[in-house]
């Protein structure tokens, strides 16, 4: 695949990432309390029925300076024991509040660094998801690790937990460019850890940020080759945000050559062409996985989901009940936010009251553009028979709530990036590149929003 150097230049604006519609800086400070326990309990009988968890770890050992997620850099394993224990009461906050005819289809541990807890906390954790809720078979048990923590004594104890997914943070294989960003080198060669996952039966992706200083496409090409030769089962390709007014430390990269558009471009071109010539067909945005995955199969079926947590289908996708600092809940009816601050965040639930900081309450207009959003970023492809049955509602009506100008679309087509029919949308392979931008089309929130976000590439 070769990118249009012209709609490079064209398309690479700021705009939303659409892990979430409206995304997280739209959610407001200003609520009522009862409002989102409301929203809580409203869940119970809105649709997906599936419980997803996700658990955030803030704490890392040191500060990767690329890094745009919510971490606290500390070595005292008391405060972090602490916070397990404030966690783990937020989980019976849960479990008192969902109803217990659902399961749950997915446990998702993000961070900051979760590999960075012991493995006694991490069990502690796990009994109780296992003492108070039902599962469906076969649930997605998941971590993020960052291989600098991980030894063969400490994936056997995943194992025997579990967990059946892990996604290991490489980032790059270059040395040069892991000093440049601050990151610790794997403690163990990572192809030794993905052979000894497979021999356990654990799927493992393999996530990579391009857009890094150091990184040259000839540079990164070789860092892909090697992860094909790796062999994991997804992997990802993140391009760098560079939000130095969201994430200060990030202005400790400037110092550094950072790619340009031109580059971070050339990288992916090269990444994308090595992998789908191999064992690999591309998902969504930015994901790849070996043709027998279950994501290939639920993009052919159209039926491929997105939540923070990346890709998934729709068997393993539960409305999302997030614990931890930071951590978002996504609900069939709105987003609901953990207070940022470890210590509120511990005074709230030893209350006994969920620690919301910011909340968002979907109206059906909202809802009707997420949906159609989703279907963009995950299965590049609108139905709008199917749009239209889901929602009771026209064409026409469809066309005013999102403010869509079908001019756009057709510039889109004429560009390639697009084909239009009567009553679908399909996204080309060039446009893949562009999903970002073909979707906040369909954002009527944009026209007018001071918002500030990454460019598209």
């Amino acid at each position: 695949m070769l990118i249009n150097k012209q709609l490079l230049e064209k398309y690479n604006i700021p705009v939303p990432r659409y892990t979430s519609y409206p995304p997280a800086n739209y959610f407001n400070e200003e609520f009522d309390y009862r409002q989102a326990v409301n929203l809580i309990e409203k869940s119970n009988d809105e649709e997906p029925q599936n419980i997803s968890f996700y658990l955030h770890i803030p704490f890392c050992s040191q500060l990767c300076y690329y890094c745009g997620c919510n971490t606290h850099i500390t070595k005292d394993r008391n405060s972090i024991l602490s916070y397990v224990e404030i966690l783990k009461k937020e989980i019976l906050l849960y479990k008192n509040s969902l109803s217990k005819d659902r399961k749950i289809s997915q446990i998702h541990w993000g961070g900051g660094t979760p590999d960075y807890l012991d493995i006694k906390s991490i069990k502690e954790i796990m009994h109780i998801f296992r003492d108070h809720f039902n599962f469906i078979e076969d649930a997605e048990i998941a971590m993020e690790c960052h291989p600098a923590h991980l030894s063969f004594d400490y994936l056997e104890e995943l194992v025997n937990l579990g967990f059946n997914r892990l996604s290991i943070g490489i980032q790059d294989f270059d040395k040069t460019v892991l000093n440049y960003v601050n990151r610790a080198l794997p403690n163990l060669p990572v192809e030794e850890i993905v052979h000894f996952l497979h021999k356990k039966n654990v799927s493992v992706n393999l996530d990579f940020v391009y857009g890094l200083p150091g990184q040259t496409p000839e540079s990164f090409r070789q860092t892909i080759e090697k992860a094909i030769t790796v062999s994991p089962d997804r992997l990802a390709l993140f391009s760098y945000a560079h939000v130095p007014w969201v994430k200060p430390h990030q202005k400790l990269l400037e110092q550094f050559h950072l790619p340009n558009a031109e580059y971070k471009t050339a990288m992916f071109e090269a990444a994308y062409n090595l992998l789908t010539e191999s064992a690999y067909v591309s998902i969504g945005l930015d994901h790849f996985a070996k043709p027998n995955d279950e994501l290939n199969s639920a993009l052919n079926n159209k039926s491929l989901s997105r939540n923070f947590q990346g890709y998934c289908t729709r068997e393993t996708t539960g409305q999302v009940y997030a614990m931890g600092v930071s951590g978002i809940s996504q609900l069939s009816s709105g987003y609901l936010q953990n207070t940022k601050d470890i210590n509120s965040y511990r005074e709230h639930i030893e209350k006994g009251i969920f620690p919301f900081e910011k909340a968002y309450f979907l109206n059906e207009n909202e809802t009707l553009i997420g949906k159609i959003i989703t279907e963009i970023m995950a299965n590049r492809f609108i139905s709008f028979d199917v749009i239209e049955k889901k929602f009771n509602i026209s064409y026409e009506e469809i066309l005013k709530i999102t403010g869509l100008d079908i001019n756009t679309l057709k510039e889109f087509e004429k560009e390639g990036l697009l084909e239009i029919s009567e009553r679908e949308i399909s996204i080309t392979h060039q446009g893949m590149f562009f999903l970002r931008n073909i979707a906040s089309s369909f954002d009527p929130l944009l026209k007018n929003s001071k918002k500030q976000f990454s460019k598209s590439l």
